[in-house]
């Protein structure tokens, strides 16, 4: 199936390589990075997930800034592939603590000990965390997080004043602390990806929030644990819109679409008390994905007006509203806009007092980029921008701009008001009391609004 697997760094260098069968010419490795960093396509920036290079199929996903790939000379179900690939990521992350190029240098042997366990002559066999145990005996070299920038969903809780612990990020499933002791923790995230269209004159035409409930455990001799949720969930959509969504505390039903659950998880009592039970694997797992298309606050409000100031000329205005407590701050702020692909250049003015907002022209792309820091609840921020172009507009500047997409993220910030009211572990002993983090975040999945 799979003939060849490696992982190549931003700059293409070879940091892990085995090859299974032997068929794919040699110089893969060049190939796909060559045809990855010099893709030319009318519709497309950057190179798509599958492609195929005299005969050879190149499969590849990007995690933290590095690229693992796989080739094969079949037709295999690219589905199958990335999904693989991912896997793979998320177990060598399990037991390395931190994913990047340094870790992996460092931890090579493990790496490979891994890769011989995961894929057996092209083959997968298996990618669960603590079905490998048994088969791994190496320890990995722990890697000093410190100077690197957190990567993933967890980052985001350790950028307010309640710092969750570095571990939350940078810890090992297999990796011990100082003195042979094993911290006993447990991290349960509700991440909730959400998706907006909003109608040139505001109005929301379209949002979905895409949530899932992660969880990595820490604990010693898989404990049963008992994760409560809000007991007026309710699931499956209804005619009526009864979520109420004008509180931003809380408060209404909450609506799920539909849901899944991992494997571990039994649902004996979920119909009556909305508690989940389960005997968490090692490594990090999905315990929930839910989705929901019932109508919810959304986050922000954009605003965006465009309209001509003389022959050759126009003027662009972008209004961002946070609607969200004041004690939430969002962070990595991130609002591009198509502009007509005649524009020349684009001038700039930010509002009086603006800190940590930068502006951009993307000429390559014809595209402005507003970048800022932070947005904390609330508050109001505005951008113009006047753009030069090379001829005369023809007064269908609506049709030729746009639409503003918007990228965020907001840490302790929970869209849909699902809510963890209790994480209960199996107690061992009476002094048995391990630590439990249950962290809130909600990511822009696609934020976009219309001219």
């Amino acid at each position: 199936m799979i003939s060849q697997f490696f992982v190549l760094s931003q700059r293409g260098d070879h940091i892990v390589f085995r090859d299974y069968r032997g068929e794919v010419p040699k110089g893969s490795a060049e190939i796909f990075f060559r045809k990855v960093k010099f893709w030319n396509d009318d519709e497309a920036e950057e190179a798509p997930p599958v492609f195929n290079v005299d005969g050879v199929n190149y499969i590849h996903v990007k995690v933290a800034g590095l690229f693992f790939v796989v080739t094969t000379m079949v037709n295999v179900s690219p589905s199958l592939l990335l999904e693989l690939l991912q896997r793979i990521a998320r177990v060598t992350k399990d037991y390395l603590g931190v994913l990047n190029e340094d870790s992996l240098r460092k931890n090579f042997i493990l790496v490979y000990e891994l890769l011989d366990e995961v894929i057996d002559f092209g083959y997968p066999q298996t990618t669960s965390t603590e079905a490998l145990k048994s088969y791994i005996f190496n320890e990995p070299i722990m890697v000093d997080a410190g100077r690197l920038p957190p990567l993933g969903p967890a980052a985001m809780f350790m950028q307010g004043t309640k710092r969750m612990p570095g571990t939350a990020v940078t810890k090992s499933v297999v990796a011990t602390e100082l003195g042979g002791k094993k911290r006993e923790e447990i991290f349960v995230d509700i991440i909730e990806r959400i998706s907006v269209t909003f109608s040139s004159s505001g109005y929301i035409l379209t949002s979905e929030i895409d949530g899932t409930i992660q969880m990595k455990s820490y604990l010693t001799g898989n404990p049963e644990i008992r994760l409560a949720l809000n007991e007026d969930l309710s699931i499956g959509r209804t005619g009526s819109s009864t979520y109420d969504y004008r509180s931003s505390s809380g408060g209404g039903t909450v609506i799920l679409d539909d849901c899944n659950f991992h494997e571990s998880v039994q649902l004996d009592s979920f119909d009556i008390d909305r508690t989940l039970h389960l005997i968490p694997p090692d490594g990090e797992f999905a315990v929930m994905n839910y989705r929901i298309t019932q109508e919810f606050k959304p986050p922000f409000h954009v605003t965006v007006l465009i309209e001509e100031a003389g022959p050759s000329r126009a003027e662009v205005l972008l209004k961002i509203r946070a609607d969200f407590s004041a004690n939430v701050t969002a962070n990595t702020i991130v609002v591009q806009m198509p502009v007509p692909s005649y524009t020349m250049r684009a001038s700039f003015e930010l509002e009086a007092g603006a800190i940590g907002q930068t502006t951009d022209f993307k000429e390559g792309s014809r595209r402005l980029e507003w970048s800022l820091k932070k947005i904390v609840g609330g508050s109001e921020h505005t951008l113009r921008a006047k753009l030069t172009f090379s001829q005369e507009s023809h007064g269908n500047l609506t049709k030729e701009a746009g639409p503003v997409n918007m990228n965020f993220t907001i840490p302790m910030y929970n869209t849909s008001k699902l809510q963890v009211r209790y994480l209960q572990i199996a107690k061992k002993s009476k002094t048995y009391n391990p630590y439990r983090w249950v962290r809130y975040v909600t990511q822009a999945n696609s934020y976009v609004a219309r001219l």
